[in-house]
């Protein structure tokens, strides 16, 4: 990290830094990059598994489409939790479209915080669960840079190359992040099945020279990354899933996501004083995507066939190639769409003394951004096991609309201390407008002959407090309570309302040292939770909102991390960590809904989809003179696929399993090193989700060979 200047980098955080972990009044975690550099991993879903708290859906085994959400928020597509790279809202529309098809390649990154409790009100817009602010990498502090790889099983293989210096006045970096792999599925017919990501970004800094009497800083942050995967909606029958796994029908041969992401951020910084700092960012991201996968086999919707296939015979054996089509029988869809998201941010720190300490924030942010869905619907045939082109869809003709969304939000957060205690009481305000122009499926156009128009705007004030007492050095104890917020979306009817919740959390933790721990528990209490109709989640598509009524998601987090060289007298380290969640969500209230992950009666006592009660992650680490390892294993418990009570019903649940993973590393020079990587060392095969159709198995093992240098 640079040094120039403490605060710049602060504002880029949520937290400031781990060391600030003492001082959070709320739970909060800090995944350094000696963290990264130690597990080699860059799946995110593998990185946030050491969290605990964080519940994860899998869906292509690398974690590149992440369905991510904390203390029973519920994961699909973490469309509800506040995803930050740099402290800037990275979803390509947090307020519009909030399903996030994009996350930044987390193989890039230099560092993870997650925040979840009543410090989350300072971001927003979506305050129940928390915060996943990611951090790109921090400029080399002197000329130099760093080159490391890995290849193995399946083609698999990552490459990253960084190079940059930091000057008195001057700093720059350019770092570039490659992943490619063939695959792990079988296509019937044979065909690939894999994906390619190219990740670029260039950051360039002026500042002023140390020690200046008016610090300022500029930066200018610039991104492109590119995703093309030969991916499906589609999965298997169980009867399939358990003769193969890893097959994959001959329907979705022409099935592939291809995305293109840019983001460009400005960022000017001054401090006048040690008292006083502003900082004001500007930023734009723009994205890309278009998921080509089939939709419809015989006029039945995938996940209707995939959840009853011996109701549809004739649809299931085309489905697999397995007999011949009518011209146009397959209906593969164009899910073309186009976002962007901009704004601008100012926040201004205030450091007040005396024996009442106080470090103020006052933040005003002005958003918008925009989703534009153009999609159309080929059609296709199954001939001899193969797919053919009937006809191509007329464009637009499948969905034709705009939704958007325009955001006014201030903050005020206040860190007050004195003696042992320390109090952050905040509050945030949101001002939304949405609008969906829908221009109608026969005005390729866009004329407005058929133009519907559909608005709704939402005002809410998001107030918080955390409260934390220093017990020692190292150890609090916490508690805090905060509203939690997520808005509905453009085109939301009268009857829809935004999720709201009231949410509670104590608990102690211990940083630094040989022992280090957390653990919180939680109850968040709903007055209305939402579901969002997507094609991810099983449903049509649309887009359209669901009053879920009173939920109740309560809980407990621990993590414990400790090095047994103390007891056991050896000159190696020996580190271990663990994290245990256990969750419990249901629904209160009873109704009837048309939402497919709770369709259609929900029951008071109802469990709430893809939440697993119990989780666990253990991980040992042997640290020798010349070589180190690291064995980690995560249990995740069964969870419900839709919403039920009692025990779970055959083809209604995934499966609980144990993963482990071993990473080794034998420094060759000093600034050189080997690395071999294995996940899923024992092979366990598991249904790891059911949706979008169709069970879906997790990633088997996989090994891999790599280097590290330093330069």
């Amino acid at each position: 990290m640079s040094t120039t200047a403490p605060a710049f980098f602060e504002r880029l955080t949520v937290l400031g830094g781990a060391e600030k972990l003492i001082e959070t009044p709320g739970s909060a975690h800090f995944i350094t990059a000696a963290d990264l550099e130690k597990q080699a991993y860059t799946d995110l879903h593998r990185i946030l598994r050491q969290v605990p708290g964080i519940n994860i859906q899998e869906e292509d085994g690398y974690g590149l489409r992440p369905n991510i959400g904390m203390r029973g928020t519920g994961v699909e597509r973490s469309q509800k939790v506040t995803l930050l790279e740099d402290g800037v809202l990275i979803a390509p529309a947090p307020y519009a479209a909030p399903a996030a098809y994009y996350v930044p390649t987390a193989g890039r990154m230099s560092g993870f915080e997650i925040v979840k409790g009543a410090s989350s009100v300072r971001q927003g817009p979506l305050t129940t669960g928390g915060v996943i602010n990611m951090l790109s990498a921090d400029y080399p502090t002197d000329w130099g840079g760093r080159l490391s790889g890995a290849f193995g099983t399946e083609s698999t293989g990552n490459l990253s190359a960084l190079v940059g210096d930091t000057g008195q006045r001057f700093s720059w970096l350019l770092e570039t992040f490659q992943f490619t792999t063939d695959g792990f599925k079988d296509l019937d017919g044979g065909g690939d099945t894999g994906t390619d990501v190219e990740d670029y970004l260039g950051k360039l800094r002026f500042n002023s020279r140390p020690g200046a009497s008016l610090y300022q800083a500029l930066e200018l942050k610039l991104g492109r990354a590119d995703q093309l995967g030969n991916e499906t909606y589609l999965g298997l029958s169980e009867e399939d899933f358990l003769a193969d796994p890893f097959r994959r029908y001959a329907s979705s041969a022409e099935d592939y996501i291809d995305t293109e992401h840019e983001q460009v951020q400005l960022r000017y910084f001054v401090q006048p004083s040690d008292r006083y700092d502003v900082t004001a960012t500007v930023y734009r991201n723009d994205f890309f995507r278009n998921w080509h996968k089939v939709d419809r086999i015989g006029g039945v919707a995938i996940g209707a066939l995939l959840e009853e296939p011996g109701r549809f015979h004739e649809a299931f054996a085309i489905a697999r190639g397995e007999i011949d089509s009518a011209p146009g029988a397959l209906a593969l869809r164009n899910n073309r769409r186009d976002y962007y998201s901009n704004g601008v941010e100012t926040v201004l720190g205030l450091h007040l003394g005396g024996e009442t300490r106080h470090e103020l924030e006052l933040g005003v942010r002005l958003h918008e951004d925009e989703e534009d869905r153009f999609q159309e619907d080929d059609a296709w045939q199954m001939v001899d096991g193969r797919l053919v082109l009937t006809s191509l869809g007329a464009p637009g003709s499948e969905s034709n609309r705009i939704s958007s969304g325009e955001a006014l939000a201030f903050f005020v957060q206040d860190r007050i201390s004195f003696g042992r205690w320390v109090l952050r009481p905040g509050v945030r305000f949101e001002s939304i407008d949405f609008l969906r122009e829908d221009f109608g499926r026969l005005d390729p156009d866009r004329t407005g002959a058929g133009l519907q128009l559909a608005s709704n705007d939402v005002d809410a004030w998001v107030p918080g407090l955390g409260v934390d007492y220093l017990i020692g050095e190292r150890t609090s104890v916490f508690a805090g309570v905060h509203r939690g917020f997520a808005p509905p979306g453009p085109g939301a009817n009268q009857s829809t309302d935004p999720e709201e919740s009231v949410n509670y959390e104590v608990g102690v933790r211990r940083v630094g040292g040989p022992l280090h721990y957390d653990a919180v528990a939680f109850w968040n209490d709903y007055d209305n939770l939402l579901g969002r109709d997507t094609l991810s989640s099983g449903g049509g598509g649309t887009g359209d909102l669901f009053n879920g009524g009173e939920v109740t998601s309560r809980g407990i987090e621990l993590g414990v991390g400790y090095d047994l060289a103390r007891v056991l007298d050896t000159a190696w380290s020996l580190p271990i960590r663990s994290g245990y969640t256990w969750t419990q969500a249901e629904f209160d209230t009873t109704f009837t809904t048309a939402f497919e992950d709770w369709a259609p009666q929900v029951d008071a006592g109802d469990e709430l989809p893809y939440l697993p009660e119990h989780q666990l992650n253990l991980s040992f680490g042997v640290v020798a003179e010349r070589w180190e390892a690291q064995l980690s294993a995560t249990y995740v418990d069964r969870m419900r696929t839709t919403a039920g009570q009692g025990p779970i019903p055959a083809g209604e649940g995934t499966d609980d399993h144990v993963v482990l993973d071993l990473t080794t590393r034998f420094p060759i020079l000093d600034l050189l090193s080997l690395k071999v990587q294995v996940r899923n060392l024992t092979d366990e095969v598991y249904a790891a989700a059911r949706r979008p159709a169709g069970v879906r198995p997790g990633l088997p093992r996989t090994a891999l060979v790599g280097f590290d240098w330093s330069f």
